[in-house]
């Protein structure tokens, strides 16, 4: 069944007349097509009836490349509301009384659905789109696990060419390298040196690695329309104090997460899995950020495993196991591994374990 077959399917199960995407990920993953988006309304909308776009003339050319739906188009002097009372009247959804919005679009794209169909009931795209692009088949699992390798090669390469002396971004210009020789587009390289570590989302810059630093690698790049994410610990020659330890701490919240993940689990229950072991341990109030993401067409998408999810976790959803331990001014600790659910638990994709590197000199 085509993606549009099923969102199709859902809506209907859902008492949907409209969804209405803009430019985004949500189009992407339906379509495969990623149009140019600026503030000229550009809308894909589906309806029981059917499906078209709502096109600006001036991107026609282009998008007809990479869809046969029906275009409804309009020109600048002409503005964009009569072509979209086209789109409703061919797609038989000028009556609609229930529309799903894509979440990300542009608010003056939605006041347009919205101004066209006054009285209807709004819902947000996640729980149309959104809900099927969390269960992913088994060509985005293969594009997954490819670029997931992919990753493991940019921090192999990066390990082996790091050392005392060189700043942050060297050592993410190597991991950026290393994306680019595989075939893959770079896409985020956090490196975290020593205090600098403690900062979850640190923005890499000119920090010079020095003997006894504890580095984060948190690391990304995209292939085949899918993204990687993974993060490992790396010490420039002899650990810091209570480095050993603390390193135990957060592996052992992973693999408490791991061991929850199942179909059938809450998001919550995964989080809490982790949280819980931070917490005995002592470190609770250093870990201060959700245990996971979902992953796919975006790095970062639903589910989102948070200590307040009531998502159930299903068979087909990808996401990120990620705690860490943050202690400002010394170090942070953070291992993320990106899993696959099965119908017996969790598969990781990455195949670096998660063991503390050394870089030698």
């Amino acid at each position: 069944m085509s993606r549009l077959s099923q969102l199709r399917a859902l809506m209907e199960a859902q008492g949907i007349d409209l969804v209405a995407l803009g430019p985004g990920a949500h189009l992407e993953w339906l379509l495969g097509m990623h149009p140019h988006g600026d503030e000229r309304p550009l809308l894909l909308c589906v309806s029981k009836a059917g499906a078209a776009f709502l096109m600006p003339a001036l991107e026609a050319e282009s998008a007809r490349q990479h869809t046969d739906l029906p275009f409804h188009t309009w020109t600048d002097d002409e503005g964009p509301e009569q072509a979209f009372a086209g789109v409703l009247k061919a797609l038989e959804a000028q009556g609609a009384k229930s529309i799903a919005l894509d979440e990300t679009m542009r608010a003056d794209f939605a006041a347009l659905v919205q101004d066209a169909v006054p009285g209807a009931q709004r819902q947000f795209g996640a729980s149309t789109v959104g809900a099927l692009r969390m269960r992913k088949d088994a060509d985005e699992f293969a594009a997954l696990k490819k670029v997931a390798l992919v990753g493991d090669a940019a921090m192999r390469k990066a390990w082996s060419e790091m050392r005392v002396g060189m700043t942050e971004r060297d050592v993410a210009a190597i991991v950026r390298d290393s994306f680019k020789a595989q075939g893959a587009v770079p896409m985020f390289s956090i490196v975290g040196a020593a205090g600098n570590g403690a900062f979850p989302h640190h923005q890499t810059g000119e920090t010079v690695l020095k003997s006894g630093d504890a580095v984060v690698m948190d690391i990304g790049g995209g292939l085949g329309g899918y993204p990687s994410d993974m993060t490992r610990m790396a010490v420039m020659g002899e650990q810091p104090e209570g480095y050993e330890e603390i390193h135990a701490v957060v592996e052992a919240a992973v693999q408490a997460a791991l061991a929850v993940a199942k179909p059938g689990a809450k998001a919550h229950e995964v989080d809490d899995a982790a949280r819980g072991v931070i917490a005995e341990a002592g470190y609770g109030a250093y870990f201060m950020h959700r245990t996971g993401h979902g992953l796919g067409v975006e790095i970062h998408e639903p589910p989102y495993i948070t200590a307040s999810s009531q998502e159930v976790l299903d068979e087909g959803m990808v996401f990120s196991i990620e705690p860490g331990i943050y202690l400002p001014g010394r170090f942070g600790i953070r291992l993320e591994d990106i899993v696959i659910l099965r119908s017996d638990g969790p598969e990781i994709l990455s195949e670096l374990p998660r063991d503390l590197h050394v870089v030698a000199g």
